[in-house]
């Protein structure tokens, strides 16, 4: 069994399911409206009464998970996390309340999600479609194609921060709507030429938020649930006519989701009108359906993440003979180290692939450039936290080590550095490497057992070798390399 949690801006949600033939079907869903975007501070700090709300919802989604025999289960954080100035403070309390680590995803990430929910739950090969996502704290747009991703854009633009900036009062106006929808066409429109309809078939809104209107329409009796234009308006019009949020009610939201859908409203409208969009179709699938499919395929050894590599490596022009050798010396190495899990392992594989990214800006300071561009390239599959590794990884592959200092404390971390330090000098020396000829253990030292032939044999090993003991040495920790007969 499968679970996804979603730390949304406006609610936290969570699907638990099972991967059946084709599909994956639900079997436990729940949801709580946190309104977390609501309670950041002019300053961008959320608030101790939101971060509190967050830490008791996760408490009681830990045990709806504790109830079920899961296999893989994954949480991830949307736009508000992503940009709370706080959520350093936040991040230790909610992981410790669910249990779990929790991924902050990029708005970008969070968009492939939604399509990957969207284009398994459509299931048409090959349809050109433009899927939408009206969230709490953020817009995300993706173009693809069946299930490939042609384009994908995250607006910082959401409902929370939409109804209270347009609507703080709750006066339901033509102004104010108007001054709402406008301020959305110019979030959209230099992205517009981008998505217009010659470049699609079908356009998708997977959101609740769209899911809230269409069914306002339909029960409404203002259009069959199809979202146009026409029947956008028509729900306006209704909104402004009760004229306060206090006294508007539509057919199936709840009171405290009103707000909520107001600004979605206003937003969509704008969306639709700068890409000319006619129809959009509601859909049941979107980010939680997307993680659990992301979940299911890289169990059956499908990772986006891979693709996503080779893709930066062949961006960046990398040497795929170097580095492959390296990743290749790289997993032998580690293993000897036995590390205590697994938790670095491809991590270490891919950092070794990508190790001399940063080359094509410079020669010398190839790994601070490198380190730089993979904690901040836009990589389908991967976290923040799993770039961030990777960008220290890469960053710790020469030169001293006091600039990883902080993550040496983690035994399987420092494991880690060591193999790929000495994959690329090895690499570097162009030394044909026999494992059976050097045994390597890190406890609380380093210790290098290895032939003394093979040491006369690459010559400037032993200069390397100095080299890299003065480096550990200079952190406190000893390096010790015996030649035996």
């Amino acid at each position: 069994m499968l679970a996804a949690v979603d730390l949304g801006s406006n609610s936290f949600r969570l699907h638990i399911a099972r991967h059946e033939g084709n599909a994956i079907r639900i079997v436990k869903s729940a949801r709580e409206p946190i309104r977390l975007a609501a309670g950041l501070d002019h300053e961008g700090n959320l608030s101790a009464e939101a971060m509190q709300m967050a830490v008791d919802c996760l408490t009681r989604f830990r045990e709806v998970l504790n109830a079920y025999p899961l296999e893989n289960v994954r949480v991830v954080a949307t736009n508000t996390v992503r940009i709370a100035r706080n959520a350093a403070e936040l991040m230790p309390r909610i992981e410790a309340a669910i249990g779990l680590p929790i991924d902050v995803i990029s708005g970008e990430e969070e968009g492939r999600l939604i399509y990957m929910g969207v284009s398994n739950a459509v299931a048409i090969p090959g349809e050109r479609r433009l899927v939408m996502d009206i969230g709490g704290g953020s817009t995300e747009v993706i173009l693809g194609r069946g299930h490939e991703i042609v384009k994908v854009e995250s607006f910082s633009i959401g409902t929370v921060n939409h109804s209270a900036n347009f609507f703080p009062d709750g006066h339901l106006t033509e102004a104010a709507f108007e001054a709402a929808i406008l301020s959305a066409r110019s979030m959209f429109e230099d992205a517009a030429p981008l998505y217009q309809p010659a470049h699609w078939r079908k356009a998708y809104g997977s959101s609740g938020t769209m899911r809230a209107i269409s069914d306002a329409i339909l029960k409404g009796g203002m259009g069959d649930g199809k979202l146009t234009l026409a029947s956008l308006n028509l729900l306006k019009q209704y909104c402004i006519q009760c004229g306060k949020l206090s006294e508007l009610e539509l057919s199936g939201i709840k009171p405290e989701r009103i707000a909520m859908v107001v600004g979605g409203l206003a937003i969509l409208i704008g969306l639709m009108t700068e890409f000319n969009i006619e129809v959009l179709l509601p859909i049941e699938a979107g980010l939680r359906m997307g993680v659990m499919w992301d979940l299911y395929l890289r169990a059956t050894k499908r990772d986006r993440r891979e693709v996503s590599v080779h893709k930066i490596a062949q961006l960046f022009h990398t040497d795929m003979s170097r580095a492959n050798r390296v990743a290749d010396m790289v997993k032998s190495i580690y293993l000897q180290l036995r590390p205590a899990s697994d938790i670095y392992s491809r991590l270490l594989q891919w950092s070794a692939t990508l190790h001399e990214v940063g080359m094509v800006i410079s020669h010398t300071g190839y790994h601070k450039h490198g380190s730089y561009m993979i904690e901040n390239a836009d990589m389908a599959g991967f976290t923040t936290r799993e770039q961030r590794i990777m960008s220290k990884l890469i960053l710790s592959q020469k030169g001293n080590l006091r600039k990883i200092s902080e993550g040496l404390a983690d035994p399987d971390f420092a494991k880690a550095v060591l193999a790929l330090r000495l994959s690329v000098m090895l690499m570097h020396s162009r030394a044909e490497i026999d494992y059976e000829d050097i045994r390597l253990k890190m406890k609380k030292n380093i210790e290098l057992d290895m032939r003394r032939d093979w040491v006369s044999l690459h010559p400037t090993v032993a200069y390397w070798l100095q080299k890299e003991i003065e480096c550990w040495r200079e952190i406190g920790i000893e390096f010790l390399v015996r030649a035996n007969v």
